[in-house]
């Protein structure tokens, strides 16, 4: 445990050492940002198959590592961003989602696109197993028979769920915390304990520290349930420390437990209201500095240089500096 937290420590200072880069505007960017960061990852993320990279794209060996075609075998053969928190579950409740799904909100809403953008929920997967896993909640399914040949993800296609193979169990529930903390997303109580249970069993490796080090250098934030800095709990309130102040569009709750555990279930008055009553730090993403509400300069910041911190210590993590004029 003692090496585990020195290897986080070291990441942590290298990752301040360099300059920070731009997060994705969109999802298209970010698959671009992905393939870069991801150039030298050799395995798929829900099968552990052989992974090579060609011109930017993701080949799987289906054959090395004992994977049968389910059903669609062009895209098996190719491997595709699997969201891992489900673009349904973070879109649903918006309303461009109600007027138009998916392609609706990735046209028109610039906080959807900044969630479907984000590369700590990006994993490179089989295209095959991505569309299987579709939107299904994870949960453990003993006395489910594996469909993918050798592949060890289990997916239960009536009652909506799928379970992972062990060795990602942690890096999956680290990822819902991240997005649930960062969007306001509620997860249910039996989806905590069971992350919680995952993030125990399968603690934050090596590998998994490297390429979070590579993301948060372009995202200019950490996850911060993989650093340590934050710990999840039973009842933990997410903060919304990624939600605009003033969102393009109002969440229209929708209830599904079994389906979506995350349900974005925050208008933009309630996202507004706990942003005033909990965000006490204001950032310049322009400037990289930030701001206490006595500062001079805390009533400068341009709407679309905005960035609310919950604290001081979140904003550093962040990459910002105090502003000299607020000493």
């Amino acid at each position: 445990m003692k090496f585990q937290w020195l290897v986080v420590y070291a990441a942590l200072f290298q990752l301040k050492s360099f300059a920070l880069l731009a997060a994705p505007d969109d999802f298209s960017e970010a698959k671009r940002l992905a393939q870069r960061i991801y150039s030298d990852e050799n395995q798929t993320f829900y099968c552990g198959c052989p992974l090579r990279w060609q011109g930017g794209k993701g080949i799987p060996d289906l054959k090395a590592c004992g994977y049968q075609v389910r059903k669609n075998g062009p895209r098996a053969q190719r491997i595709e961003w699997e969201h891992v928190v489900p673009a349904h579950q973070f879109g649903r409740n918006l309303s461009c989602w109600q007027q138009g799904g998916r392609e609706q909100c990735g046209r028109n809403d610039a906080e959807f696109k900044r969630m479907e953008a984000d590369l700590f929920n990006l994993k490179p997967a089989i295209g095959e197993v991505n569309g299987d896993r579709a939107n299904f909640a994870f949960a453990e399914l003993p006395g489910v028979r594996a469909q993918h040949g050798a592949c060890p993800i289990l997916i239960d296609f009536k009652r909506k769920l799928a379970e992972p193979r062990a060795e990602i169990r942690g890096d999956i529930a680290r990822i819902y915390f991240y997005m649930a903390d960062k969007y306001a997303l509620q997860l249910e109580h039996s989806q905590q304990q069971l992350f919680l249970n995952w993030h125990q069993s399968d603690p934050v490796d090596a590998r998994e520290l490297q390429l979070h080090q590579r993301i948060a250098q372009q995202m200019g934030q950490p996850n911060y349930f993989v650093t340590g800095s934050r710990e999840w709990y039973l009842g933990y309130p997410p903060t919304g420390y990624g939600r605009s102040a003033t969102t393009s569009s109002e969440a229209m709750p929708v209830r599904n437990s079994r389906q979506a555990p995350l349900s974005a279930a925050v208008t933009s008055k309630q996202s507004s209201a706990a942003i005033a009553g909990s965000a006490k730090v204001l950032g310049n993403k322009n400037s990289k500095l930030y701001h206490l509400s006595h500062c001079p300069g805390f009533s400068q910041v341009g709407e679309k240089n905005r960035r609310w911190f919950i604290n001081e210590s979140a904003a550093m993590d962040a990459g910002f500096r105090k502003a000299k004029n607020c000493e």
